[in-house]
């Protein structure tokens, strides 16, 4: 078999074939259309090990120079405004930049916001339950973040319609869209900064006012309190609306698991996790680079090389997980864990954020609509094409 390809409709709907091919030679060197290169690490220990490393940094600045002129990464140009933020960011400026924002996710917001999307979530349902049939992609997985997490950030209504729209560029652009995808970068820009501002003149209780707090103190610069807004605008709301659609087509297609899930949180807390492992929303995490010589796999990487390190791809790596495509809600895991949410000190901040609004929807659709069915086969559901992100375009259902 030659090499696979690894973009195309194809792959975006199945591509554990191509991964099991590169698995198979560790690191793989990918080409990009762009003129750069990257390692691309497969395997479940050697991504763990690449995600914990600490030689392993963050900084688009540590890229060699090949990669810095490709303008790969998000913003594409590394704006100060945009990419001053905790996943560009290296030990002491990482842990100050999540500090940040630790509040935001503390008890009391968790619960506020639980509220809020379960109110958020039964009002989407009633529209579908009423018309019969429905997209839970568009009329759930998109809206139910979008509101939860411009609640946490304080955006106003006003904004939400172009977040919306402007996000959705950037979740499910395909590597070749990079002058659709700085446009949205330019729009989100603006809105981030009008926010701030207005925040600024009048702080409410929302993390936005909390970072422009922060901002007066000297904890953060200007440049890091918009960084840290759009980051969490952009990464809080995108890796949910592919966690909640594809663990949807996950139990509409696995109607037992589905009758388990309709009856048992700890069934339902299990079908989160595995729709996590077998379709990560992040199917890519983001760039790293090594400051010294660094073997991962038996490969040598040298300074400033560019490495991805495929989380989908370790998440159904047969060495650490039986029957590794399959999806198996409750698996024994052993001590190997799923990485959808990355590992050491990069770990997602919002993991338990997205987890309750996928325990949310996932309860809501299976109590609300027990008959819902797929409008349409499943090989005709379109994936995005990103390189980046997993999810779907549609999800259709009929009751």
């Amino acid at each position: 078999m030659g090499e696979p390809a690894l973009f195309g409709p194809d792959f975006d709907r199945d591509p554990s074939p191509a991964y099991a091919w590169l698995r198979e030679r560790p690191p793989h060197r990918l080409d990009f259309p762009t003129g750069t290169w990257a390692w691309l690490v497969t395997r479940y220990d050697d991504a763990v090990a690449a995600l914990n490393h600490p030689a392993l940094v963050k900084s688009p600045f540590a890229g060699n120079e090949d990669w810095q002129r490709s303008g790969m990464g998000l913003p594409l140009d590394h704006r100060p405004s945009l990419a001053s933020n905790m996943i560009n960011a290296d030990p002491p400026d990482h842990a100050r930049l999540r500090r940040a924002c630790a509040g935001a996710f503390g008890s009391r917001r968790m619960a506020h916001l639980r509220d809020r999307a379960q109110r958020v979530t039964e009002e989407l349902v009633d529209v579908v339950e009423r018309r019969g049939h429905g997209d839970l992609v568009t009329e759930l997985a998109y809206p139910l973040p979008i509101a939860v997490i411009c609640d946490l950030l304080g955006v106003p209504e006003r904004y939400r319609e172009d977040v919306h729209e402007w996000s959705l560029v950037i979740d499910s652009a395909d590597d070749t869209d990079g002058s659709k995808v700085r446009e949205a970068t330019d729009v989100l820009e603006r809105l981030v900064t009008e926010v701030v501002d207005a925040k600024r003149a009048t702080p409410a209780v929302d993390l936005i006012s909390d970072l422009v707090a922060q901002e007066a103190t000297g904890t953060l610069s200007a440049d890091e309190v918009t960084s840290t807004a759009f980051l969490i605008l952009i990464g809080g709301h995108e890796t949910t609306v592919g966690l909640v659609s594809t663990g949807l087509l996950a139990l509409l297609t696995h109607p037992d698991e589905a009758a388990k899930a309709r009856t048992d949180p700890a069934h339902r807390t299990a079908v989160i996790e595995e729709t996590l492992r077998l379709h990560a929303p992040l199917q890519n995490a983001t760039w790293r680079f090594p400051t010294e010589d660094v073997e991962v796999g038996g490969q040598v990487m040298r300074p400033g090389d560019p490495i991805l390190v495929s989380v989908l791809a370790a998440n159904r790596d047969p060495a650490a997980f039986e029957d590794a495509d399959a999806f198996r809600p409750g698996r024994r895991q052993a001590d190997r864990r799923h990485i959808a949410f990355g590992a050491g000190p990069h770990l997602c901040i919002g993991a338990a954020l997205a987890r309750l609004q996928a325990d949310i929807a996932f309860e809501t659709v299976l109590r609300r609509l027990p008959t819902a069915r797929l409008a349409v086969p499943e090989a005709e559901l379109t994936w995005w094409p990103s390189p980046i992100t997993r999810g779907l375009f549609h999800l259709p259902v009929k009751l």
